[in-house]
């Protein structure tokens, strides 16, 4: 491994939305920071977002573009590669990096999380298509009057389910594990005229871009789109290995100014939060960015 880096004002961890957005803000806050990213983002597979502001549809892949351009056209340093661990050195933070060390008086965390996705024919392993959604917030109206497939428990599955049904009625669910699920759970789906189908035993990306699943008893069901509702896991080992606190979810936990449970380290986006939204990200990152640009001395020019 090379020397280690000079000190940075902040070391951000993760370039996505939030972590991009938070290297705007300390570009024009004049701070000495630098950004590695991973290449991971979330965002990046998504196909079309509706619900960004100021934009009639704008693709995770070009937004990233843009905050990218943003970021360097205020000397913010991008760096690819993945931090392997952190650790703290009397008041700094030491994070080992693909060839090198970075040492920093404050990090941010935007690390982001990974979902967990089905396995489907035909496409690639992590799902990176049009019809295999993860959230409905983002693009259930684009769903309106659509065939809709959920595929999970009939606990989160049914969340989803019922959620899609204010957008189509057109709403199945395809039950996976081996629990039945409570009678309640079964009349609300039947009362939201909610398809309850048996378990999938194959899922097909057709030539036509719709998904098919076959069930165990050998029905197929074409489907413009598939939500799957396993859960996700959220990139939060790093700061866990500091010894900041988690939720349930394991999500980070942070203060109203981002602060996880370690001094000066601080958390963004979908690592903090379970409503996985751009905007969300982004006011997280304008608030972390600007917590830490306060707690630094003064850099009169």
């Amino acid at each position: 491994m090379s020397a280690r880096t000079e000190t940075l004002d902040c070391l951000v961890i993760g370039g996505g939305p939030a972590g991009l957005l938070a290297a705007i803000y300390f570009g024009r806050y004049r701070r000495h920071v630098q950004v590695i990213d991973a290449g991971e983002s979330r965002a990046a597979k998504i196909p079309l977002s509706h619900n960004y502001p100021g934009f009639f549809g704008i693709a995770g892949s070009e937004l990233l573009e843009r905050l990218r351009a943003q970021a360097q056209e205020y000397r913010v340093p991008l760096m690819g590669g993945q931090v392997t661990s952190l650790r703290k050195e009397g008041d700094l933070f030491v994070a080992s990096g693909p060839d090198r060390e970075m040492q920093a008086k404050f990090v941010l965390l935007a690390t982001g999380l990974v979902d967990h996705c089905p396995e489907v024919e035909g496409a690639p392993p992590d799902c990176p298509i049009e019809a295999v959604r993860f959230c409905p917030i983002c693009d259930g109206y684009e769903a309106t009057d659509r065939r809709v497939g959920v595929l999970g428990d009939l606990a989160s599955g049914a969340k989803k389910a019922f959620f899609l049904r204010t957008y189509t009625p057109h709403v199945s669910l395809f039950a996976v594990g081996e629990a039945p699920g409570s009678g309640d759970t079964r009349r609300a789906l039947a009362d939201a005229k909610v398809a309850v189908l048996d378990k999938s035993r194959q899922i097909k990306l057709t030539p036509a871009g719709k998904v098919c699943i076959e069930t165990e008893s050998g029905a197929n069901h074409e489907l413009d789109a598939v939500y799957p509702a396993f859960g996700c896991a959220a990139r939060s080992d790093l700061a866990t290995q500091l010894g900041a606190l988690c939720a349930d979810t394991g999500n980070l936990v942070v203060d109203d100014h981002q602060r996880t449970t370690v001094p000066g380290l601080y958390a963004a986006g979908d690592v903090v939060t379970d409503l996985h939204q751009l905007s969300v990200a982004f006011g997280h990152a304008a608030v972390a960015a600007t917590s830490i640009h306060n707690q630094l001395p003064a850099n009169y020019c």
